[in-house]
């Protein structure tokens, strides 16, 4: 048994997909405004308490880097990986997207029509993944499923509070 440390290179996907899973998490928090406006929207009865976003979405960007790094791993060659970024950058754009406009923009309609965008966009790296690797494609299972949930909670929110207009 050695007590030599695992290469860089070897830990370089686990890293670059940990780093870009966190700066997603934390962009998204700032752009989260739990406020007066959000506080005065009429929330739909079946959407769990604002205290269980925080430990869901934590749980969603760790399976997300996992699978990230499991599938760059078993990517055949730099252009798969290069596709598989690509898929990534695209959902966490559009990850990103849907706090900007619901929360900053006070437009959860507009929201509404995104997230249909990023659903899609779990679905394509599931699907693109499972030719690489069952696991890390059944590692964003969970995310998928929240987003489907959370489609239906922007759905209702936009029903019980519609019209929006813009904040400015």
């Amino acid at each position: 048994m050695s007590n030599e440390s695992p290469p860089v290179k070897a830990l370089s996907p686990i890293l670059i997909a940990g780093l870009a899973a966190l700066g997603v998490a934390v962009l998204g928090g700032l752009l989260t405004e739990i406020g007066p406006w959000y506080k005065s929207l009429i929330q739909p009865a079946f959407k769990p308490p604002d205290a269980w976003f925080g430990p869901v979405w934590t749980l969603i960007f760790v399976l997300s880097a996992a699978a990230g790094a499991t599938a760059w791993k078993k990517t055949p060659d730099q252009a798969s990986r290069y596709w598989l970024i690509s898929l990534f950058a695209v959902n966490a754009s559009l990850n990103t997207l849907w706090s900007l406009l619901f929360f900053k923009l006070q437009r959860p309609d507009w929201a509404l029509l995104e997230v249909g965008f990023l659903w899609l966009s779990i679905a394509a790296l599931i699907w693109a993944m499972k030719s690489y690797s069952s696991r890390a494609s059944a590692l964003l299972l969970p995310y998928l499923l929240w987003v489907s949930f959370a489609i239906a909670i922007n759905y209702a929110t936009v029903q019980l509070n519609g019209p929006f207009s813009p904040p400015f």
